[in-house]
């Protein structure tokens, strides 16, 4: 036997004997002591940094101004057809209703109506502080996830209170049985130059709108 062959039967034999459990070596405790929070003097504008990286739009709104926001960066990108799904406050739909042509939410609206949709404007379920990451689980206020991807313009209300410092953190405050979008500033990819392209594969502008208020 070649010493090529003796050695292929060597190894085969000792995948032959761990498989059968005679020749087992035993796995190494691993420690998984995982740091779980990453604290930051001001971890709300941490996250208003973080998503201003990604060449989005945020605004902190004071107390009480927040659908007056809403109706200031909708006006601002110049939008004449919003649309606010249902599970919003009234407050927001009778002051967008005063300015602007409102589009009725629901699930019979088909990717044509929503490309006529200049902008939407949605609730968050989660900010992720240390990534600059919007989470949506498409609850009240958010709508169904093509809602979010198809119209141009995306403004969405993030309160100070769902703000998570890290990624674990964040997924411990989400229902793994829901749908959940994750959003990291505007769409964007690149060609093969490298070259940014906005808009392909989502909204091309993100305002965030970061509010004390519960939204």
């Amino acid at each position: 036997m070649s010493a090529g062959s003796s050695a292929r039967a060597e190894i085969l034999g000792r995948v032959r004997s761990a498989l059968a459990g005679t020749d087992r070596t035993p796995l190494a405790d691993v420690p998984r002591r995982y740091r779980e929070h990453r604290p930051a003097d001001d971890l709300v504008g941490l996250f208003c940094e973080r998503v201003a990286d990604y060449r989005a739009t945020v605004d902190r709104v004071a107390p009480g101004g927040l659908t007056a926001a809403i109706v200031a960066a909708a006006r601002g990108v110049g939008a004449r057809r919003v649309l606010a799904p249902t599970g919003v406050p009234q407050a927001w739909y009778d002051a967008l209703n005063s300015e602007f042509e409102h589009v009725e939410d629901g699930e019979s609206i088909d990717t044509a109506g929503l490309e006529r949709v200049d902008a939407v404007i949605t609730t968050a379920v989660v900010g992720i502080a240390s990534t600059g990451t919007i989470v949506l689980d498409h609850g009240p206020g958010q709508g169904h996830r093509a809602l979010t991807l198809v119209p141009d313009v995306h403004i969405c209300v993030v309160a100070e209170s769902q703000v998570a410092d890290d990624v674990p953190e964040g997924l411990r405050r989400l229902d793994p049985a829901r749908p959940m979008t994750f959003i990291s500033g505007p769409s964007a990819t690149s060609d093969i130059e490298l070259n940014r392209v906005e808009g392909v594969h989502g909204p091309r502008t993100l305002h965030v709108l970061v509010t004390p208020d519960s939204p």
